[in-house]
């Protein structure tokens, strides 16, 4: 039987780093409204995508609700998108977020949130109470307009 040092199996662990830098805080946008969360999701999404595929996005807030970031987290097809909500969790950490807003769109151009976009509200939503972090608003988007589900009452 073959023993081994202690200190020589930890140094052979693998190092695990972690990157992101803020923002400038004068160069942040901030999110007041479904309204701006809209505005600012159509200056990053390429407006051509809309009504071809669905696409689950997110945007990473501070507590005064400046934008840390925005990320695509998946990309599905003409009927659905997976949503990686590890993906999501690891950003919100990563970037220090206390605020999220999450976003999808629905090619088929209906602004009726399914049955399945409620559960993944909710699920996201608890997850991230975990973390001390709250979902601000879930938006679902088609090239015309918008659905809010804190506007709404779904939230």
């Amino acid at each position: 039987m073959k023993t081994t040092n202690v200190s020589t199996q930890l140094m052979s662990c693998n190092e695990v780093e972690l990157h992101y830098k803020r923002p400038l805080f004068s160069s942040m946008r901030s999110i007041t409204s479904s309204q701006n969360a809209n505005d600012l999701l159509r200056d990053y999404i390429n407006p051509h995508v809309l009504d071809v595929k669905e696409f689950f996005w997110t945007i990473f807030l501070s507590r005064a609700n400046g934008v840390l970031g925005i990320s695509t987290i998946g990309s599905g097809d003409i009927s659905g998108v997976m949503v990686n909500f590890r993906e999501i969790l690891q950003l919100t950490l990563l970037t220090n977020s206390s605020h999220l807003i999450v976003a999808h769109n629905h090619p088929s151009g209906k602004l009726i949130p399914s049955d399945r976009d409620k559960k993944i509200t909710k699920k996201l939503q608890q997850g991230l109470l975990l973390f001390d972090t709250k979902l601000l608003d879930h938006l679902i988007l088609t090239s015309e307009n918008f659905f809010s589900f804190a506007d709404n009452g779904e939230l």
